[in-house]
């Protein structure tokens, strides 16, 4: 099973393509889109990390990256624009469209492995908190759901649910949460339906 993360790179020019080719396919599955239309294709098979130059025919990099991030589809993707356009002013418009970062060409693949490798890791710990969050609000969902006021019949205590059906007391909890239930009788209860094993 391969369990390599797949990096797109969207880049029009030959000799860059090879360099990050040459610098990422022993860790990483690559794929390569030489324009911005053909990027934003690519990318619906929901790549694990998104390299994008600026400069390109056709649609630009910044274009490309304002589109991934609208759509639903590919909003969450990490997107690292590469480019020769060096000025603040670039980066920080890169960086407000929603990309992770911005690595100014020439193309160093020590400095390309090194961000790569850190945006993945970032959002396996952003994918791993998501999780984590969700089961946390699972789980406080059902607590609230066992910690208000419960309607209870004081003779023969079934409980009243949302739907106003009336439940025996495990079925309701069962239903509720995930504890489940062993039946026996109390001292109380057994003196009274069995006396005369009781007094024995």
């Amino acid at each position: 099973m391969n369990t390599k993360k797949k990096i797109l790179i969207v880049e029009d020019e030959r000799l860059n393509i090879k360099i990050l080719l040459e610098a990422l396919k022993a860790e990483y599955k690559t794929l390569v889109a030489i324009n911005g239309e053909e990027g934003l294709g690519r990318a619906l098979s929901k790549p694990d990390l998104i390299l994008l130059d600026i400069m390109m025919p056709g649609i630009d990099g910044y274009e490309v990256c304002r589109r991934l991030k609208a759509d639903e589809q590919t909003k969450d993707i990490p997107v690292i624009f590469i480019t020769a356009m060096s000025d603040v002013g670039y980066e920080k418009k890169g960086l407000e469209l929603g990309a992770v970062d911005y690595i100014i060409k020439p193309i160093s693949p020590p400095i390309v492995q090194a961000r790569v490798k850190h945006h993945l890791e970032r959002e396996n710990y952003r994918k791993h908190l998501e999780i984590q969050v969700k089961e946390l609000q699972d789980a406080m969902s059902k607590i609230k759901t066992l910690s208000g006021l419960l309607p209870i019949c004081a003779n023969c205590k079934k409980i009243r649910d949302d739907k106003g059906y009336w439940n025996q007391i495990e079925e309701y909890i069962q239903s509720h949460s995930e504890a489940d239930f062993t039946h026996s009788i109390c001292p109380d209860c057994a003196k009274k339906l069995y006396p005369e094993i009781h007094v024995r």
